[in-house]
């Protein structure tokens, strides 16, 4: 069956870009004219030597020009464009005082004039405020060596530019951040819908048919009893894998050049808890539940790096084992996860006997240590916690805690009980 894939295109950054590119050439020609019709403040020719002007603006234009594919989108505008980008603009700063002697005595335009602004925003618009803060600091720094002796609305205009692309850069950092929870809102929605609809097929056929094959099961007895059984934990089963999604799809969430991106990728079931990526922690338990446990889960995924989520699943595994040879065959299990902004939690209960106090010290000092390793190991390697709560008569309870960016240590944990 060949892979579908449905990609979703988004953006509040492309329209920057325009803007951006249009900038830069209403402000080239601004520049230009600047030059031409400027005067001094006695009305005459502002520039002693008007050929450094003239080579300096025409090379201006010609890399305006020559540059505005790459201030259309985050992916053409490279790092290094924006450094050259940048050194244009402080060399025509530094510039002005040679094309123009008197531009220290007054405030004066420089030669690029707000051109400069347009480089500035580039960085601020392709990086964010951290960016545009770096950008803005040497601007600043030119501004101020091109003056000499600076004046009050020197300061004022440096700061100007200074917060202003600052502002512009956090502004498109939330605007990022946004289109990445609008992608990921609309990735459990469609993720959602399908699985409503799988849930509505499969209800209508293959479960109405277990559940009757358990009731006639049950009512006639013998190896039908059996049967029936058989059918009702498959039946549980089914649930559980249609309210997981049945194949869990990879969600990938990018900021490209063109914006966010919400694309559904089907996998192969065997790469999907690899090491590249995080890892649904929900897909790793479901195959838990049936007849005697019940597997109550988030609607939403459960996200874990890969190798902490396959030491949880085993540690849950561990404790179901202990419950199915310690409480005896017909104990009820219920596994309950929570996921936290810090951590998950994953609790495994059950209704047996529970364990007699002093019991676990003394299975530790005669050898078996299941409890000890499986479990409590494994969550100290992840850099969480097991606590394992029992009263005699009431059952036992494992409530298992790992952070969601543990510091795995080198050394694992065995498994031996």
């Amino acid at each position: 069956m060949a892979k579908r894939e449905r990609v979703v295109r988004m953006s509040v950054e492309l329209p920057l870009w325009r803007a951006l590119t249009g900038y830069r050439v209403l402000t080239m020609i601004y520049a230009v004219l600047l030059a031409i019709f400027g005067k001094d403040n006695f009305g005459q020719q502002r520039f002693e030597r008007p050929w450094v002007a003239v080579a300096y603006l025409a090379f201006l234009c010609v890399w305006t020009l020559a540059t505005l594919p790459k201030v259309r989108s985050a992916a053409n505008c490279t790092k290094r464009f924006l450094v050259a980008d940048l050194v244009v603009a402080l060399t025509g700063i530094l510039l002005t005082p040679l094309a123009d002697v008197d531009s220290q005595s007054f405030d004066g335009p420089t030669l690029p004039s707000i051109w400069t602004a347009g480089a500035v925003l580039a960085f601020a618009i392709k990086g964010g405020w951290r960016w545009a803060a770096f950008a803005s600091t040497f601007v600043a720094a030119a501004n101020i060596i091109q003056r000499g002796e600076p004046s009050r609305d020197t300061y004022h205009n440096v700061l100007l530019v200074w917060v202003a692309s600052i502002a512009i850069g956090y502004v498109v950092e939330v605007a990022r951040a946004s289109e990445r929870t609008l992608a990921r809102a609309l990735e459990i929605e469609a993720t959602t819908r399908e699985r409503e609809r799988l849930a509505r097929d499969i209800h209508d056929s293959v479960l109405q048919v277990l559940a009757m094959v358990q009731r006639r099961g049950a009512a006639i007895g013998g190896e039908a009893a059996d049967l029936g059984r058989m059918a009702g934990e498959q039946e549980v089963a089914l649930r559980t894998l249609v309210s997981s999604g049945l194949v869990p799809p990879t969600r990938v969430s990018e900021d490209a050049a063109d914006g966010a991106v919400v694309r559904t990728v089907e996998v192969d079931e065997e790469d999907s808890p690899g090491d590249g990526g995080p890892v649904d922690l929900r897909t790793l338990l479901a195959p838990h539940a049936g007849s005697r446990t019940s597997f109550a889960e988030p609607g939403a995924p459960v996200l874990l790096p890969a190798a902490s989520a396959r030491e949880l699943a085993a540690a849950v595994s561990a404790a179901l084992d202990n419950v199915r040879v310690h409480a005896g065959p017909d104990a009820q299990a219920w596994i309950l996860v929570e996921d936290e902004p810090d951590e998950v939690i994953v609790t495994v209960r059950d209704d047996g006997p529970g364990i007699p106090e002093g019991r676990l010290a003394q299975a530790e000092g005669e050898g078996r240590l299941g409890v000890a390793l499986s479990i409590r190991g494994r969550l100290r390697d992840l850099g969480g916690t097991a606590e394992l709560i029992s009263v005699p008569g009431q059952g036992c309870e494992v409530e298992l805690k790992v952070p969601k960016a543990p510091k795995v240590s080198r050394g694992k944990a065995g498994t031996a009980r």
